[in-house]
């Protein structure tokens, strides 16, 4: 025999979900510290928003029928970009772990979806553990039903592998001394303009705000996510939802990819 078994190259495949299950086993190790990080806002924000001023009178009881879908997305959101973002920025500045990364024998667009997959997942995990808490925090919620379990599995999937994408780009995009631009001057305005607090179409009255905001990705999460739990609450159409995550992830993915390749060669 002229070579050994042995010396055969592994699948493609093999390489992809062997460097997936790696990073699925370290978050696993840090999940206490993982939510801790990603969950933390958006559950202070319910205790506030969702328990403690309904309590009080300030703010009508079935606001927390808008209040969830919003918060579950926030945190499906900040949890896939951060995910993403944050160790790509470490990797390409001062720990330069991308660099094993690249040298494993997979293609280098291959090592920028599993990133991308690593944060869906992520993202995911982070809304799904805050979707029940929630309920436990703010009590009985006007609307709220389970009924359409798939569609809100899709549209918190397209929603967390869209911020994924997002987190590739900005993680190629920012240097490690701008890692706190990142949060002033991105993260920021796109809470607050996301339709987090309020349903989309009470902009109906601020009508430039309320197509100004189209471009902010945490929108269209925020919406499918009332579409689905909470369909009693005014929000866009489904189907219009679906195409703008699609569309964006698509753009994301694009861009962010581009700026992985370039970042990766030098």
């Amino acid at each position: 025999m002229s070579g050994r078994e042995d010396d055969a190259p592994l699948p493609v495949s093999d390489v992809f979900f062997a460097m997936l299950r790696r990073d699925v086993r370290v978050a696993r190790r840090e999940l206490p510290f993982f939510l801790l990080r990603t969950t933390m806002q958006p559950l202070l924000l319910m205790v506030v928003f969702g328990y403690l001023l309904p309590k009080m009178g300030m703010v009508a009881k079935g606001y927390t029928a808008t209040l969830l879908p919003g918060v579950v997305s926030l945190s499906l959101a900040l949890s896939a970009v951060q995910s993403v973002s944050l160790p790509m920025v470490a990797q390409f500045g001062f720990s330069k772990e991308i660099e094993d990364r690249l040298l494993a024998p997979i293609p280098s667009h291959l090592v920028a979806l599993e990133l991308v997959t690593a944060g869906t997942l992520q993202g995911l995990l982070a809304g799904l553990f805050v979707l029940p808490v929630g309920r436990l925090i703010m009590g009985a919620i006007p609307g709220l039903g389970f009924s359409n379990a798939v569609q809100v599995f899709s549209v918190m999937l397209l929603g967390a592998a869209t911020f994924s994408a997002l987190g590739l780009l900005i993680g190629c995009a920012i240097n490690p001394q701008q890692i706190g631009l990142m949060f002033s001057s991105i993260i920021g305005p796109m809470i607050f303009f996301g339709c987090m607090y309020y349903p989309w179409k009470g902009l109906d009255s601020v009508p430039v705000m309320k197509y100004a905001v189209l471009v902010n990705p945490l929108v269209y999460v925020a919406e499918g996510m009332r579409a689905t739990l909470t369909p009693g609450v005014p929000h866009m159409d489904l189907t219009v939802i679906s195409f703008a995550l699609l569309t964006l992830l698509l753009f994301f993915w694009w861009l962010g990819l581009r700026a992985f390749m370039k970042r990766a060669v030098t």
